[in-house]
């Protein structure tokens, strides 16, 4: 397994413990859960542009390396959820979020079903996945910086608000890169079997 794929799977395995540290009380907490955050972020940043620099581009990278973006992402949606409705909407994020990811798994299913072919993930994908990232990191920054400094609470509100908007930015980025996905993939979509 080479370097990059080894980062992904490192991203995969620190999901679980954010999400403790989200979900968790404990000393800060939140903190903790933006620490590990932003460290499981980098990995993505770095095993993509060590896998191009490299030529080390495999088909299990291109499969595995959205995935645990989906992971990290949707871990943290759940966990927001837990958060006495911080967020409003959050459920309706979270659920526009695993159906356009459900979607665009089961096209890439079909095509490796259909002739093999792994399908990597787009730019609008992308776009998507760092406003995901943009407003978990500022989400979990205000909690953190709310609980830890005592800031009153208008101020926090006015931060909290912050978040959601960028939330709900990330949202549409969801639904436009979903179906733009499903419009440039559409031959692997077999409607007749």
């Amino acid at each position: 397994m080479n370097l990059p794929n080894k980062l992904t799977i490192v991203r995969m395995i620190a999901v679980p413990f954010f999400l403790i540290s989200m979900t968790v009380e404990f000393p800060h907490n939140y903190l903790v859960a933006l620490i590990i955050f932003c460290l499981a972020s980098i990995t993505d940043y770095f095993d993509g542009k060590l896998a191009r620099s490299r030529g080390l581009i495999t088909n299990f990278g291109k499969f595995l390396d959205p995935l645990a973006d989906k992971m990290l992402t949707t871990s943290a949606l759940l966990g927001f959820m837990m958060m006495d409705n911080k967020i409003p909407g959050v459920l309706w994020i979270t659920f526009i979020t695993l159906l356009r990811e459900f979607l665009v798994a089961g096209i890439r299913l079909s095509a490796v079903a259909d002739g093999g072919k792994v399908v990597a993930a787009n730019i609008w994908g992308k776009a998507k996945t760092v406003s995901q990232m943009a407003a978990i990191i500022f989400i979990l920054a205000v909690e953190w910086i709310g609980k830890a400094f005592q800031l009153s609470s208008a101020f926090f509100h006015y931060l909290e608000l912050g978040g959601t908007c960028l939330l709900w930015i990330s949202a549409i980025l969801t639904v436009v890169s979903g179906v733009i996905y499903v419009v440039e993939n559409a031959e692997f979509i077999n409607y007749k079997n």
